[in-house]
């Protein structure tokens, strides 16, 4: 799986957000404005781009927008660490979207994270492994992460929602030291607005043999990255900061779009966070 964001979007997303004029940024980066309009536009990297002076202009960290820019990539996650966790990636609308399915191998009660554009393959899982639904959480309620949201309340009417937005039905509206059960796994929640007013971050920790804790974080941070934000930027960086990029280092990040990575690989590589 490749990045959600390429090195371009990155350069974009910054330079927007930041309010910064691309002939500012070529000038920053030691470029004329067709190469640093190329750069952004297909990655293409001339030889002698000045990388930490761009990336300070930018507000992003120099050794690792360059790393980016040489190909960075998460590996590959072991999944069998979790064994009883399940991404699950749908298209649509010309892009991809991951939701999540986790569950307890003894009670076979489950929980699904976002629902992507296709619930086909969810009901897939559910009936492959004898699986009860019983809660779905969702990150935020961007069209392309709640597609599929009415056939599965259609097919799973007793399973619950839970969501941080304040127009949704009282009854679905998370509380701040909501704590939940899915046979021996926990899940908690955590504010993570920005990208969307209702942003959440979803911990599930309690796993079989102490796998590391698995954080959903939908389009808060995706790997080398992190959702758009325009002028609540700052707000979306410090949530990310303190309430993603604060869990143990080998937690898992399952983000709404792109690969899985990890708190300790965000924290060494993301350019987002000096």
């Amino acid at each position: 799986m490749t990045l959600e964001d390429s090195l371009g979007d990155v350069l974009r997303k910054a330079r927007t957000s930041t309010h910064t004029a691309m002939a500012a940024a070529a000038a920053a980066a030691g470029l004329d404005v067709g190469a640093y309009g190329a750069l952004e536009d297909s990655g293409q990297v001339a030889t002698g781009t000045r990388w930490a002076e761009l990336a300070e202009l930018l507000t992003l960290d120099g050794a690792k927008l360059e790393r980016l820019a040489h190909g960075w990539l998460p590996p590959a996650m072991a999944p069998e660490t979790w064994r009883e966790l399940r991404m699950i990636t749908t298209a649509g609308e010309g892009m991809t979207v991951n939701a999540f399915l986790v569950w307890d191998e003894a009670t076979r009660d489950a929980a699904l994270f976002d629902t992507g554009f296709d619930a086909a393959p969810i009901f897939a899982l559910l009936a492959e492994h004898g699986l009860h639904l019983r809660h779905i959480f969702l990150t935020h309620s961007h069209g392309d992460h709640v597609a599929a949201l009415g056939e599965i309340r259609g097919r799973c009417p007793a399973a619950r929602i839970h969501t941080g937005s304040k127009n949704a039905p009282v009854e679905q509206r998370l509380t701040p030291d909501a704590c939940f059960s899915v046979g021996s796994l926990r899940i908690t929640h955590r504010d993570t607005p920005g990208h969307a007013d209702d942003g959440i971050t979803y911990v599930i920790g309690n796993w079989p043999e102490d796998a590391p804790h698995v954080a959903i974080v939908g389009d808060a941070i995706f790997a080398g990255s992190m959702g758009g934000a325009r002028d609540l930027l700052p707000l979306a960086r410090e949530k990310v900061r303190t309430q993603i990029l604060s869990l143990p280092a080998a937690t898992l990040i399952g983000p709404g779009h792109g690969p899985l990575t990890t708190v300790a690989l965000e924290q060494a590589n993301n350019p987002w966070f000096p």
